[in-house]
This record gives C-alpha cells, sequence and structure tokens, in this order.
C-alpha cells in the first residue's frame, strides 16, 4: 500500500495551486497581501511542496533502498531476481 506522501506526490492539483499562489506573489507589492498569500501557501499539505518529494516504491511506497532504474525497492527486485520475473538480470551466488 502506498504511503500517504506518495499519493500527495501523484496528486498535480497541489503543484498548480502552489505556481498559482507563487505567480501572485510576485505580483503583489502590498505587504498585507502577500501575507494572505503566504498563510494560503502554509495551509496546503505539507509533502505537496516539490523540496519534500521522495522517490517510492512503486508497489509498496517503501523510502528507502529505491533503484531508480525500476523504481522498485531493493528486496522486491531482489524476490523478482529469485522467480526470474526480470529478463537478463542474475543474482549473484559466492
Amino acid at each position: 500500500m502506498k504511503k500517504k506522501r506518495c499519493i500527495q506526490k501523484e496528486n498535480k492539483k497541489y503543484n498548480l495551486i502552489r505556481q498559482s499562489l507563487k505567480k501572485e506573489l510576485c505580483k503583489v507589492k502590498s505587504i498585507n497581501e502577500k501575507s494572505k498569500i503566504y498563510i494560503k501557501l502554509q495551509k496546503l499539505p505539507r509533502n505537496s511542496s516539490t523540496t519534500r518529494i521522495y522517490r517510492c516504491c512503486f508497489l509498496t511506497g517503501r523510502t528507502k533502498s529505491n533503484f531508480r532504474f525500476f523504481g522498485l525497492s531493493g528486496y522486491i527486485i531482489r524476490e523478482m531476481f529469485n522467480k526470474c520475473l526480470l529478463p537478463g538480470t542474475t543474482t549473484s551466488s559466492w
């Protein structure tokens, strides 16, 4: 099951709202209006900002030991190697 931050990352509406508020912030010159826009930005979910986005496993939502090429976590890839589901890959044997 995916984690909450991965779901918020995929939800694009927060990104559009955040961009429009930042454009308004650049256009506005009065301090009172800027403070109102900052309050609107702060009310958005914390994990919807681009700097807080994590790479998550596509299947489990795990954030640790992700492989960018596959988009999966390490132990899921290991299971797929052992079941021969990924062609062209071999497991190491000592």
